[in-house]
Formats: structure tokens, sequence, C-alpha cells
């Protein structure tokens, strides 16, 4: 729990029970086969360390950073995960929602009730999550004894064993050659942040950026979350739409945060994209079903699952999502195919060499600034 105040902005503990409670079971599957599954993906895993390092050439030979604990994990544990590390992410702007709401009429009960209504309805949120979420490397994770992380703020990469056994099924792909795909991509975000000591600080720092720029009273802000809840229920009413067609994102952002969000966009396009693209690079060599996988997989990220699921992805921003590893992997391929490797790895020199969010859609011009500034 979040104490702020004497009353909770938000119930973390709510949330976290609410999602595993509704949270929709996953494949059948014996204890045995579990058991093979998870080992496998912790195999997996270690081996497409040296495959990424190999190709992305991002960790010097020689060179050991910090290492960062792999976690296969369920639904419920990719759930605790990101409750812990919402909390520590937005703390600032819930110090300022608190400071705002005690001057305000009525701040009392808001606060007596609201962090219970927020605390649901996150966990409706994260529970609608939880089945989609293949990998993911937490970069901001705080070390818990169920969910250690990396030493001195270092991440951890979770594995979602139920989702990804759920999608092999779904596209009818070679488990060994599936399982190893995921992993190499997911091994990428984590080859990213160890080979880029600046680069969690930055992020970090831009997120907060973007959260203490907040101007927004608590009432709205539980307003917005209903309006997910209410979609993920199905309660909004036929052909009701967001002001303008927006995501939630968008309805809450401030002007200052448009900008900051325009950088943010810009390195996540460029991480998810060069994990894509690394991804596909490795795996011909790694995984014998490498196209036949990669075109199901794009299908199936184009459609969406219902009505109600497309809905949902344009409600919480996650067709920005999509646009973000379609866009970056071309930046990457076409730097690549313009400068080599290790000439697209000055990317990673310093925040200043990040591509904008133009030139996440104009690759040359990265090019042209970065290379003709170190020429």
């Amino acid at each position: 729990m979040t104490s702020i105040g004497g009353a909770e902005m938000v119930d973390w503990n709510l949330a976290v029970s609410t999602a595993t409670r509704l949270v929709r079971p996953g494949p059948e599957v014996t204890r045995d086969e579990a058991r093979a599954v998870v080992a496998e993906l912790r195999r997996h895993a270690k081996a497409s360390e040296e495959h990424v390092r190999a190709f992305t050439r991002m960790i010097p030979e020689g060179h050991e950073p910090e290492d960062t604990p792999v976690l296969v994990v369920d639904r419920a544990g990719w759930v605790k995960a990101n409750v812990a590390g919402f909390r520590e992410l937005l703390s600032p702007m819930l110090e300022k929602m608190r400071e705002r709401r005690s001057g305000s009429p009525g701040g009392a009960v808001l606060g007596a009730v609201g962090g219970k209504v927020t605390g649901v309805e996150l966990g409706m949120l994260l529970s609608f999550l939880s089945s989609r979420v293949l990998g993911q490397y937490e970069t901001f994770a705080p070390a818990t004894r169920e969910l250690p992380a990396g030493a001195k703020g270092g991440g951890r990469l979770l594995l979602v064993a139920p989702n990804i056994v759920h999608v092999e099924r779904e596209l009818d792909a070679d488990p060994h050659d599936f399982r190893l795909w995921v992993c190499l991509h997911e091994e990428t975000h984590r080859t990213q942040f160890a080979g880029v000591p600046w680069l969690r600080d930055h992020l970090k720092n831009e997120i907060q950026s973007f959260l203490a720029a907040t101007d927004m009273d608590p009432a709205t802000v539980l307003e917005r979350l209903r309006e997910a809840a209410q979609a993920l229920a199905g309660a909004r009413p036929e052909g009701e739409r967001d002001e303008d067609g927006r995501s939630l994102v968008e309805l809450v952002q401030t002007p200052e945060q448009r900008e900051v969000l325009g950088r943010l966009t810009a390195v996540m396009s460029l991480l998810e994209g060069h994990a894509d693209y690394v991804m596909d690079g490795v795996g011909p060599q790694v995984v014998p079903s490498v196209a036949e996988i990669r075109e199901k997989f794009q299908q199936r990220r184009a459609r969406g699952a219902s009505r109600l699921d497309l809905a949902l992805r344009k409600l919480l921003g996650l067709d920005a999502k999509l646009r973000q590893y379609r866009d970056g992997e071309r930046f990457v391929r076409a730097v690549v195919d313009q400068v080599g490797m290790d000439g697209f790895n000055r990317v990673w020199t310093s925040p200043n060499t990040l591509p904008t969010k133009a030139e996440i859609a104009a690759p040359a011009d990265w090019v042209a600034r970065v290379h003709r500034r170190a020429e």
C-alpha cells in the first residue's frame, strides 16, 4: 500500500488481487509439460545472450555487464511485477495529486474511496493486458523476495510462459522455434540496457518529467480510468467514442507532456524496432521456421482478436505500440543498410544521438545529422 495523507490514492494490493481474480486461465498443460516449458525458456534465454551480443556488437568482447535475472512467470506473476514498477514510477504524479486533493473541497471523501476505485480499475486493465504480453524487460523493477532484480537498480527479464504457449498453439508454430524467437526479442532489450549504461536513467528522467507535468485533478484521472474499465466491461454505450477517437494516454496530455512524449515515442520505437530487427536477423541462423513464424505473427498483430480488443487497443494506446515496432524496425533496417551495424551503433553514444520522432520516419536525416557531426 502507498499511504498518502492518511488515504490511498491507489490501493495497489487491491489492484493485484483484482487482476489475479479476473485474469483468464492459460492454456491447458500437464504439470510435466509446464516444467518442460519453463526449463526450455530458461535455456533459450541463456542461448539468446550469445546470439544477440554477437549480432549487435553492442557489448565489447571481454566486457561482462551486470547480470539481470530471467524470470519465467505466469499471468499473475506478470501482474505483480508490473504493479511494483508502477508504484515506483507513479510516485511523483501521485504526490502531486495528493497536494491538489488536500486543498480541494471533498478531497477527504475522494481520498477515502478513490484508492479503492482506482485499484479495482487498474486491476481490470492489468488482467486484460496480462494475457497478451509474451515477454518484457522490466527496466525500473524494484527487487522483492518473490521477484528478484539486478543489483544497483538493474532490471529483470520476464517471460510469460502461458501466453507464449497460447500463441504458439494459435499460430500452429513449431514450439521450440517460437520460444527461441521470443527470447531473442526480449534478450535484445536486456542487451540494450546492459550495453548502454546511461539509457536507464535517461528513460526514467523522461518518464518522470512526463508524470511531473501532469496537470489534472484526481477526479479527472479516476474518470479516465473509469472510461477504460467501462470499455473493458462492455459498458460503453453502442457507438460512443472517446474524445476525437484519441487514446487514454493522449487524453491526459498537457502541451509539455506532448513534447516529452514525442521524445519517448522516438526512443521506444528505436528499442522495439531494434529488437524486431535483431530477432529476424539472428533468426535464420538458429530458428529454422523464422519466416513462417514472422508472417503469422505479423498477421496476428494486425488483426486483433475481436471488436472489443480493437476498441481497447485504441483506448489504451496499444495501436501506437504496434506502430513503434513497425516504424522502429524500418528505421534500424534503413540505417544499417546505409552505414552498417557499427555505424548504426552510434545511436547509443549519448541522448543527443538518439533519433527524434521525425528522424524515425526519415532515417537518412539521422544519418546526416549524426555521421556528419562525427566526421
